[in-house]
């Protein structure tokens, strides 16, 4: 069953162009792993999104051990003015 998620970041205004480029370096390495089907990276205002789509839960796991692996910063800390957003989602 295909799985998704939807991430909202909010960096602080400093912050953000560094964050869009880590959101882009994790998407690079999630697009090279099998079972991910796409990945994007989108920002509004006050927001930098992240959408995500794999063949399954256990292409997604592999993906984020894959970053995780590549050595690749997910941590939230202090240069977020607010909690992510995270929405996992699954196929109907």
């Amino acid at each position: 069953m295909k799985v998704g998620m939807v991430a909202s970041h909010y960096p602080h205004a400093a912050y953000r162009e560094e964050f869009i480029s880590r959101v882009h370096q994790v998407r690079e390495v999630f697009l090279r792993t099998p079972g991910c089907l796409s990945a994007e990276c989108w920002v509004s205002a006050d927001a930098v999104v992240s959408i995500v789509q794999w063949e399954s839960e256990e292409a997604s796991a592999a993906s984020f051990a894959t970053v995780a692996a590549a050595g690749l910063d997910l941590a939230f800390d202090e240069r977020e003015s607010r909690p992510r957003e995270i929405v996992r989602l699954a196929a109907c």
